[in-house]
């Protein structure tokens, strides 16, 4: 073995002891993981468009980058459409929600500038961030009053450019929200921009599914992405913004400009995902049911704060015990993983429950008798 692949396998010697080493497995048992929240991936009307669209002629694949060949008129389309949906100036359609906030918070913000996030942010907008020129501050989460404090303090001392304001709407792995009308007026005052990554929110809450920040989309200062791998079942991502600054990302952004464009077939799918959420209000209806029911029963049974979301973290804090819980019961038939760091803080472990239309009352009762059992069971 070289020296080189020995230190790769040190390091994952590593994170087994430390029972966060990670591998991939086949997809079994009742989804209690995915964030196909409202059931459209497999949902027949998507899967009828998705041939509709191949029997037009839509291609699979676009061929090349949206400034060569692969812009695609169903990419144009989408755009247009989205805008309309979300009431945005102009829309850019991204291959992932990882890359659009990698393009995003890698090109935007300037030099003279400061980017104020979440601690809780995704991964990919802290890729972003890294790659900015801008200087960048952690912000405790979800404390409204720190965003302003930090802005007030970079101004005292000589900041003279504009701060941009990154949050989640819904968190991935608590499930919170985020005070979006406190920090929208933080980000007026200090002539900032928001930006809201509504990856777990679209499709889900809001007038229409629009979101949590629907209220706010359409000014001038505020950036919206809106993931399509999750509620909307499809994939890629809409970054929804002024359109002067979509322009600037078309113009600067290295992973739109050298990355082949999402596929037109996509986009299709895409398209008729949002008339979906348009249209069929009573998927909305039937997870808000489910979501109520998780939620007192997690309060009644544990002890534990409903999230008032359909992301429910079981926070257990042992990483190994974590594992435990979660692979007895992937025994009993639920797909339900065990997230550790660094995705979460350390002593955070937990189990995170996605509810989604995938399950039926009868089906959730049951996992939720199980999980009773079995932290029992696991105690220590």
């Amino acid at each position: 073995m070289t020296a080189m692949v020995s230190d790769h396998a040190t390091a994952l010697e590593h994170l087994r002891r430390k029972a966060r080493l990670r591998s991939l497995t086949p997809l079994r048992g009742v989804d209690f993981t995915s964030n196909d929240f409202i059931a459209l991936a497999g949902a027949p009307r998507l899967k009828a468009a998705i041939m509709a669209a191949m029997e037009r002629g839509v291609p699979a694949g676009a061929g090349g980058s949206r400034l060569l060949r692969g812009n695609h008129p169903e990419h144009e389309a989408l755009e247009l459409e989205a805008a309309d949906f979300f009431g945005a100036e102009r829309v850019l359609y991204f291959g992932s929600g990882y890359a659009a906030n990698s393009a995003l918070f890698s090109t935007l913000p300037r030099r003279e500038d400061l980017i104020v996030h979440d601690a809780l942010i995704h991964a990919s907008a802290h890729e972003g961030i890294a790659a900015s020129k801008a200087a960048a501050i952690n912000i405790v989460h979800n404390d409204a009053n720190a965003f302003d404090e930090a802005i007030r303090n970079w101004r005292k001392n000589g900041g003279r450019g504009r701060p941009w304001l990154a949050v989640e709407s819904l968190y991935s792995m608590d499930g919170d929200r985020a005070p979006l009308a406190a920090l929208a007026d933080i980000a007026d005052r200090h002539d900032g921009f928001l930006v809201i990554d509504e990856a777990h929110a679209t499709g889900v809450f809001g007038a229409g599914g629009r979101g949590l920040a629907a209220g706010l989309e359409g000014r001038e200062n505020v950036l919206v992405l809106h993931t399509c791998g999750k509620a909307l079942g499809v994939a890629g991502a809409l970054l929804a913004a002024p359109r002067m600054l979509a322009d600037y990302l078309v113009n600067r952004a290295r992973a739109f400009i050298y990355s082949t464009a999402p596929s037109p077939l996509m986009a299709a799918a895409v398209r008729e995902a949002l008339q979906m959420v348009e249209d069929e209000p009573e998927r909305r209806e039937a997870l808000k049911h489910r979501v109520a029911f998780v939620g007192d029963a997690v309060k009644g049974r544990f002890g534990i704060k409903p999230s008032g979301s359909q992301i429910q973290p079981v926070i257990i804090g042992d990483n190994a015990r974590t594992v435990r819980i979660a692979e007895t019961l992937q025994t009993q038939g639920f797909d339900i993983r065990a997230i550790r760091p660094p995705t979460v803080s350390e002593g955070t472990a937990r189990l995170r429950l996605s509810i989604t239309l995938n399950v039926d009352m009868e089906q959730i009762a049951h996992m939720l008798d199980c999980l009773a059992t079995v932290m029992e069971e696991h105690r220590k």
